[in-house]
């Protein structure tokens, strides 16, 4: 059956299906010997399609991981510059995957990691509103006003923020802690709205993806998700 090159690629668990996409535009994958271009479709079962130079197959099993990301380290499965990447803790893990969405390089957290590219599409697409809660620690010392403009929306360089929800867990002597949920996933979006408001982030840790949170696992250490965390995750961000 023809399917658009991302979808297949994201169904091989190689990427999701907006990295996909930009492999396409890179020059990365090729169909049956010809460069890739967006809207193209093919058959897995038909066409050779390769991606950065390897033929590409359906996956046969499939691998969920929580991975509690440590600090100055890569969301990335490879970097040319050396620099230490989330791949670097998951060396026993024998199956090809890759991470849902990305934490900056001096943030730390949750992340998903999966062959699963389906799932991961229906986790990062913004229409799905997946919850995503960060424990930050702030400059200063937002007030009521602060936090109901963070709540509301607040206007960025690259357009107004969804509503939020924002608590205050601490006060310091010259820093706060917050915790902040968004639902959508903009570059360094935490980070550009707290700045918006006067409160530069000194530290960031995702806690929580939907339902799934870090638990006891300590920076650098992952855990499988268990049957029913997975059926969960599924239910509800393929209902959204």
């Amino acid at each position: 059956m023809e399917e658009r090159i991302q979808k297949i690629i994201a169904k091989c668990g190689i990427a999701s299906r907006r990295k996909a996409e930009e492999m396409i535009l890179e020059g990365l994958v090729r169909v049956n010997g010809v460069p890739a271009t967006l809207g193209m479709k093919a058959d897995l079962e038909r066409d050779h399609i390769k991606v950065k130079g390897k033929l590409i197959g359906a996956v046969q099993t499939r691998v969920y991981l929580v991975f509690n990301k440590p600090v100055q380290c890569l969301t990335a499965t490879h970097d040319e510059e050396g620099r230490p990447t989330v791949m670097d803790f998951l060396k026993r893990i024998k199956l090809q995957v890759f991470p849902v969405g990305r934490l900056d390089f001096n943030s730390e957290g949750l992340l998903i990691l999966t062959n699963d590219g389906e799932l991961a599409n229906a986790v990062l697409h913004p229409k799905n509103k997946i919850p995503k809660t960060y424990r930050v620690k702030v400059d200063g010392f937002p007030d009521n006003q602060d936090i109901v403009k963070l709540e509301r929306g607040i206007m960025l360089d690259d357009g107004i923020t969804a509503p939020a929800k924002v608590r205050l867990v601490k006060k310091l002597k010259a820093n706060s802690w917050m915790d902040i949920t968004i639902y959508e996933g903009r570059k360094r979006q935490v980070r550009r709205m707290f700045e918006r408001i006067g409160h530069s982030v000194s530290k960031l840790v995702r806690t929580r993806i939907n339902g799934l949170s870090l638990g006891d696992l300590k920076p650098g250490e992952y855990r499988y998700l268990t049957p029913d965390e997975i059926a969960k995750l599924r239910k509800e961000v393929f209902s959204c």
